[in-house]
């Protein structure tokens, strides 16, 4: 009976000193928080905010601006949306390897990526930059070119093409052969029958492409230092009231018109070759497009990009609230 006793006074003697250190720690606690600076506070609060802020922007979901029409009807100009990070896998850090993904891009996804023809000013600048856009939301973008605009670092746009797939372009227009076939498909048919309803856009006539043909092979004549006939510069005349011309179109022509003046030259047999046999899609990369065709740069100037360089899945358009809802 005594050693039952003593059992529990000592069991009460433990919890008593554990629940006075406690309130001592507690105390001591609120005395240092009651001499800290304000400003010290407000520092602090700051900190751990943006520690938040970039955390959840690196590996879970980040906004972006969009900044140009290349995405026109899908995006806007100035649209805001939320960019999914975990899905494909987010990096490690800014600009650094990424953690591995189960998920892998699939055709249509709306996907953005670093810029392959991008040009860096260093990595720290990178780093700085990223954590700077990230921290305001996408608000302040610190890397500009000369006239003040904001330099396409990363890139929005569709998810077009898989590994294996190969692809020509006819006055603007697709045609797709998929791996593993042999007939080749217009996109336009082929996402109709997917039922996929966004829409590509086009701002160029294809009543225009005389037009345009006929400046591409004025240009071959300037190239070889000759004047052009009086009809072609005539042809070629309107060529400054075409606002988005199809440049592939133009500069297909201008190779064709030198190739044929000098056939002996293989440097336009070579640049000839993309026009004529389109892009192919290597193992472990996508082709992306813009879905407002005549104002885009991508993959038909860049070619595939690495899956490795994607950096996430277009999710929600926040801004404007009128435009709030899921990207397709």
């Amino acid at each position: 009976m005594s050693g039952e006793r003593d059992f529990f006074d000592r069991i009460q003697e433990l919890t008593e000193g554990y629940l006075t250190r406690r309130a001592r720690r507690r105390r001591i606690k609120k005395e240092k928080q009651r001499r800290k600076n304000p400003v010290l506070d407000w520092i602090e609060a700051f900190l751990w905010a943006a520690g938040m802020v970039l955390l959840i922007n690196q590996y879970l979901v980040q906004a972006y601006q969009i900044p140009s029409g290349s995405m026109i009807d899908t995006l806007l100009i100035g649209d805001r949306i939320f960019v999914n990070k975990i899905v494909y896998g987010p990096e490690l850090l800014p600009g650094l390897a990424k953690l591995p993904s189960p998920v892998k891009p699939k055709r249509n996804d709306i996907i953005i990526f670093e810029n392959p023809s991008y040009i860096s000013r260093g990595p720290v600048f990178d780093i700085a930059q990223r954590i700077i856009y990230m921290l305001t939301l996408s608000l302040i973008d610190i890397d500009r070119d000369e006239a003040g605009e904001p330099k396409a670092h990363f890139l929005i746009k569709r998810a077009v093409g898989m590994a294996g797939d190969r692809f020509v372009m006819e006055k603007g227009e697709l045609r797709v052969r998929f791996a593993g076939e042999e007939r080749w498909v217009n996109e336009r048919d082929y996402q109709t029958g997917r039922n996929w309803n966004h829409r590509i856009s086009r701002l160029m006539d294809t009543a225009q492409y005389p037009v345009l043909e006929a400046a591409g092979k004025a240009a071959a004549y300037a190239d070889l230092g000759i004047s052009p006939p009086e009809e072609l510069r005539s042809a070629a005349a309107g060529l400054g009231s075409l606002r988005y011309p199809d440049y592939l179109a133009h500069e297909k022509a201008r190779l064709e018109t030198l190739r044929g003046a000098l056939p002996q030259d293989d440097r336009y047999r070579m640049l000839l070759a993309r026009h004529y046999l389109g892009w192919y899609v290597p193992e472990g990369r996508v082709f992306p497009l813009g879905d407002n065709r005549d104002n885009s740069r991508d993959g038909r100037y860049f070619g595939p990009v690495r899956t490795s360089k994607i950096l996430g899945k277009g999710a929600i358009i926040y801004w404007p609230l009128k435009r709030i809802g899921l990207i397709r």
